[in-house]
Parts: structure tokens; sequence; C-alpha cells
């Protein structure tokens, strides 16, 4: 499977600015399931400067700055990926995890491995909102990834899926509540209640290509979390799924916030609207 994919990015402003320096996450994190064949990635007004960079939680994006007053910042970027089959079931994950939490009477999981690299992934708060839920949700299965499953499943079939042009993400007891929110909303809400069991998890934005997926879900978010033996496990509640190779990450972060595409600042008195575009075509 070969997919064809452009991503426009423009901020109008509604008067010159300078613009400061900006972090592109519109790079393609390495996944073994897909081969890039082409890549264009233009930026106007011209940077000054830009480079590719590597933050603390290994995603690599592009660093730009400019010199030029501006009254507008367009992005574009252009790829070509070849897709290949993935099993998104085929891991093992280590007995001990599994059954010392499935066990405990608190339905807590606790990693052996628990130190300063996972603390940033798990919040280990305790939400009253999520428990009976999720204790309803632990009755109907018979161990971790049936739990996942049929938690992912539920959400997508009981939560109504909508877009959202802000850039905000509603905290996950509003999503609950409400019983709505895009896809970033259900991914920070999942990602919520498997902290508050004390599974470690990390948000997702990226490319998703499924003819399920509504239009304007190009741009899409998802989460991962993380099981000792196979690593991190993508889970997507806006369709029910495990993440296989229709799943293209730009950015991971526990932060949902630190993964939007254009982060930067501009100086100067002005209002600013951002507008966005992403085609995604199959080529064969």
């Amino acid at each position: 499977m070969r997919v064809h994919v452009n991503h426009l990015s423009r901020y109008e402003y509604s008067a010159e600015v300078q613009l400061g320096i900006h972090h592109l996450f519109l790079l393609p994190q390495y996944r073994p399931y897909f081969s890039l064949e082409q890549e264009n990635i233009s930026i106007s007004p011209t940077a000054e400067g830009q480079n590719y960079r590597q933050d603390l939680f290994g995603n690599w994006f592009k660093q730009a700055w400019f010199s030029i007053p501006t009254q507008s910042l367009t992005i574009k970027t252009e790829w070509i990926f070849t897709l290949h089959q993935f099993n998104p079931f085929a891991f093992i994950i280590e007995p001990n995890f599994e059954q010392t939490g499935w066990k405990n009477p608190d339905f807590q999981f606790s990693y052996q491995e628990k130190s300063s690299f996972l603390s940033p992934y798990i919040t280990m708060e305790k939400r009253e909102t999520f428990s009976d839920f999720l204790l309803g949700m632990k009755a109907k299965s018979s161990g971790l990834i049936d739990f996942l499953v049929n938690l992912t499943q539920e959400i997508y079939q009981n939560w109504s899926h909508e877009i959202r042009h802000e850039q905000n993400v509603w905290e996950g007891e509003f999503t609950f509540s409400g019983r709505s929110g895009s896809c970033r909303d259900l991914a920070l809400m999942q990602m919520q209640m498997l902290n508050s069991i004390g599974l470690a998890t990390r948000f997702i934005s990226g490319y998703a290509f499924n003819p399920d997926l509504d239009e304007g879900h190009e741009l899409h978010a998802w989460l991962e979390v993380f099981l000792p033996g196979a690593g991190w496990v993508g889970l997507d509640p806006s369709l029910g799924l495990l993440t296989d190779h229709r799943y293209i990450p730009l950015a991971c972060h526990p932060d949902p916030a630190l993964t939007l595409p254009v982060q930067g600042t501009f100086g100067g008195k002005a209002d600013s609207i951002l507008k966005t575009f992403v085609d995604l075509k199959l080529l064969g």
C-alpha cells in the first residue's frame, strides 16, 4: 500500500509580526512498517536558518528561525509512504506484570523498572470518576489485553466523535461525562483512565489512513500504553482498534500540548488565525 500525504499549515496575522523560533513536529517518526519514498518541506517566509533536532522524548523535529517581519507563515509538507502489513496483536507481555496487577484488589499495576524514565508517563492520580466504569470493564474481561481491547471498543461505541477546530484538549472527566469528544479528547480520556490504574501512557499525533475515519480526521490523535515485554502498544478509541501500519506518528509525548505540529511564538500586536489542510490519497 502506497499513500500520498499533503499537509498545509498557514498562520495569518492581523498585522506584521516578528516570528520567533519555531519547532515543526511534522516529520514521520520511524516505524519499521513504513518506508518513505518521497519528502518535501517548504516554509514561507524563508527561514534564516533551520535544522533537524531531536527532543528529550525521541521525536525528530525541524527547528526554524526567522529575521524578516511577515503577516503570514505557511508550512507545506508532502510525503509518499509505502506501508507494510503490521499485526498489532503479535506480542507477549510479561506474565508477572499482568497477573500482579490483575489480581490486585485495587486494580493497580506496577512496573518493576519504575524509574525516572517512566515517571513522565504515569501520573498515579486516582480519578474516582472512572473507578466504577473501569471495574465494570474489568469484570467483562479475561485479562489485561482483553481489557484494553474492550475498553477501546467501549469508548468507540458509546462516545460520539466530533471534529473540533480549537487546538485545546478537554480533560478526561469532562469528555467522560459529556460522552462526546474529538479524537484527541478521547485519546486523553483513555490515557487518564489507564494512568489511574497505574499504566504508563503517551499521546500520539500523526496521520491515520483509514476509510472508516470521518473527513477531517486525517491529522489524527491516539495513544500508546507501555506493556513490559511488548513495549508501547497503540490504541485508537476513535475507531476501537489497536493501531496498525495505517498509523504514522509525527510526535509522541505524555503532554498532548507538546505534540502540536507547529510550536512557536511571534512578537508584535496582532491576532492570528490558523488554517490547516491534510489530504491523504491511496496510490495503490
